[in-house]
């Protein structure tokens, strides 16, 4: 991607923090006239014409990550630290309402945190009990666990997810990579008497195998000989699902704005649903087309939970290709399944139903 806008004539400017933008606000204008930013640690300003675009992420849920390992907890200053974006988007809003306010969302983050890691099986040892509860090899290559998998008497909430292995590029293909979480990483485990945030990865890892239902005097050796673990602490992963009100999140191009947007998940875009790539496209796209007068529409955000072809084929994905219909259904019902099906032959009802593979 970055080949590709070099190519179109993009230049990259790293070891760069832009730390405010500066406006000029009279009669119901608000344009953008300097940018400051840090250049390797220098203090630098750019000069902006109404004719300059900015286009601004205001807040971000992965600012602050910090990293562990197999030995060691992600410790330091993530949880309170609020550089980067956080403190752009603070030096933004004060110099109008209509830029938001950014302490609704980052300054609690007791109540916006969440521990991720990565756990790599490093031999087969671990898989049959990964096999057991979702009923898949993981090394198949097709779709293992088919979604998250919630430990309900997790003293940490913790869940956990394998995807289609091989993950990455260069997984070797005799392992598997679960993605493990926690919400609540500030009260001790089940196994692992401690909080999650104070855990180092085979500590994390005892604590998933003990929910996995290891026999606990295998956990220890397997954590430590059988896996490899990567604990990350997120501090504000979880920032946009925090309580807020109209204007807590300010409008793509805010009232007045000649020259400036905000992109991103905590820019106000309609109907959508904050958490997915399409909302950040779709802010990206309001921005451009306002901005420069673009006459195309944004498309519109796709209502699948009202659409009946999607349920179907859904309900199918969800049985792994099965039809809902081959269940053996409760009592009475399977007894009226033949005339159901005989009483929508040649109709509608039987294409749609064929046509998503549900007869």
């Amino acid at each position: 991607m970055q080949k590709y806008l070099e190519a179109a004539g993009v230049i990259f400017e790293f070891n760069t923090e832009v730390t405010n933008v500066i406006f000029e606000i009279k009669e119901g204008e608000k344009v953008a006239k300097a940018i400051e930013c840090k250049v390797k640690g220098k203090e630098k300003g750019i000069v902006l014409t109404e004719n300059d675009l900015v286009f601004v992420t205001n807040g971000s849920c992965t600012e602050g990550t910090i990293y562990g390992d197999q030995n060691h907890a992600p410790n330091g200053d993530a949880e309170i630290r609020t550089s980067g974006c956080w403190s752009l988007w603070k030096n933004i809003a004060k110099q109008d309402p209509s830029f938001g306010h950014p302490d609704k969302f980052c300054s609690d983050v007791q109540k916006t945190n969440w521990e991720s890691a990565t756990v790599t099986t490093l031999d087969d040892k671990i898989i049959p009990y990964i096999t057991k509860i979702c009923k898949r090899d993981p090394k198949s290559g097709s779709v293992v666990t088919g979604g998250i998998v919630s430990c309900m008497d997790s003293s940490w909430l913790m869940s956990w997810t394998i995807n289609r292995q091989g993950q990455f590029k260069g997984q070797d293909k005799n392992q598997v990579c679960a993605w493990v979480y926690g919400l609540f990483t500030d009260v001790a485990g089940d196994y692992i008497k401690k909080p999650m945030r104070e855990c180092t990865g085979k500590e994390i890892t005892e604590e998933w195998l003990y929910h996995l239902g290891v026999p606990v005097d295998q956990i220890e050796n397997l954590a430590e000989n059988s896996a490899v673990c990567v604990p990350t602490m997120m501090p504000y992963i979880t920032a946009f699902f925090m309580p807020r009100t109209k204007g807590d999140r300010p409008e793509v191009i805010p009232d007045g704005c000649v020259n400036f947007a905000f992109l991103g998940q905590f820019a106000d875009t309609p109907r959508d649903t904050v958490f997915t790539t399409e909302y950040s496209v779709r802010t990206a796209m309001e921005a451009v087309y306002g901005l420069l007068g673009v006459d195309r529409g944004v498309p519109e955000v796709w209502g699948s939970v009202y659409d009946i072809r999607e349920l179907l084929e859904s309900s199918v994905k969800l049985m792994d290709g099965k039809s809902p219909l081959e269940m053996a259904l409760p009592g009475p019902l399977s007894v009226l399944k033949k005339p159901l099906l005989h009483l929508i032959n040649g109709t509608v009802i039987e294409k749609v139903m064929r046509d998503h593979q549900v007869l």
